[in-house]
């Protein structure tokens, strides 16, 4: 090899070298678009405009939510699978994409496959609540009588699948007991049923129940978080009340179609997390249940596929189908 030739390899060796930093360097230079494959006005949709304003403050560009609600999530999410791999587009995903894994295996796209993980974003807490007639008045109470008597007690949840359905399912496999799953379309019908007694209990979001416990209307057994609940301090966390290493929440991330240059996920990651850690985040967020996250990318695709496949596990050992 000549010494040009030489000279010329080194250059464009160099040239490669410098590339992927140069691409963070620049990023963003245009408009960045987040799916949410959920609808406006819920949880996934509110944060994602949260950290949409936030980043577009840190990075200097707009961040720009874009709704792609139905099919389970499954519309949104194959539309972010099959946008560029450049940085432009962005999938704010949750756990119902971990428990899709298994429970609609037929989708066009596979979660660690087509997505590389970005960040996580949040976790909030669920709460076991129960009428308040239920005689039981506390979790042992309740694991007492439902192992003497298997069926006695009932369940509703949001329907198959969902979050709520899928924490009573961990809590039954867990808890060693047998609770008869009601399912309602949507999470309205089923609390309606709590409150008036003609369910026992269910799993709900913090945050939609407090002042139902306030009222006295139901009554909270536990929650279902690794520690207690700011809005719930005094109600223990299932791991506590008698499930030990229980653990169900509804958990929110960014994720970016796979083959999105490492340098731009590192700097994504990097502003994510140092919004996620700051002070009044965390104050605003735990006034709404919520619990920041903040992990690497690597920690985070491990996050994830440790949930699918924990839920994996749940599903198939409930034979569980998607409605």
């Amino acid at each position: 090899m000549g010494f040009k030739h030489v000279i010329a390899l080194g250059l464009v060796m160099a040239a490669s070298a410098l590339s992927v930093p140069a691409v963070a360097q620049v990023y963003p230079a245009k408009p960045v678009k987040i799916i949410v494959p959920f609808a406006a006005g819920g949880p996934a949709d509110n944060y994602a405009r949260f950290i949409a304003q936030r980043l577009q403050d840190t990075l200097g560009q707009s961040f720009v939510v874009d709704n792609r609600p139905g099919g389970g999530s499954i519309i949104g999410t194959d539309m972010a699978a099959k946008s560029a791999p450049d940085g432009y587009t962005l999938l704010m995903m949750s756990n119902t994409h971990t428990v899709n894994e298994t429970l609609i295996p037929t989708k066009p796209f596979q979660l660690m496959r087509d997505f590389v993980a970005v960040a996580p974003v949040n976790y909030s807490d669920l709460v076991l609540v129960a009428h308040p007639g239920l005689p039981a008045n506390n979790l042992k109470e309740l694991l007492q009588q439902a192992k003497a008597k298997p069926g006695k007690f009932n369940y509703a949840s949001s329907g198959p699948g969902t979050p709520y359905h899928m924490a009573g399912e961990l809590f039954k496999s867990m808890a060693g007991v047998y609770l008869v799953h009601i399912p309602y379309r949507g999470s309205s019908g089923a609390r309606t049923d709590v409150i008036g007694g003609q369910v026992d209990v269910m799993f709900d979001a913090v945050t939609t129940m407090a002042e139902q416990i306030k009222a006295g209307k139901v009554k909270a057994l536990a929650t279902t978080g690794r520690a207690r609940s700011d809005v719930l301090p005094d109600v223990p966390t299932v791991n506590e009340a008698g499930v030990p290493g229980y653990e169900a929440t509804i958990w929110l991330g960014l994720m970016a179609p796979r083959g999105t240059p490492k340098a731009v996920v590192d700097k994504l990651n990097e502003a994510v997390s140092k919004i996620a850690s700051q002070p009044e985040v965390k104050q605003l967020w735990s006034k709404q249940g919520a619990t920041p996250m903040v992990m690497t990318p690597e920690a985070f695709d491990k996050y994830a596929r440790d949930d699918i496949a924990k839920w994996s596990r749940v599903i198939k050992t409930a034979g569980i189908k998607a409605d």
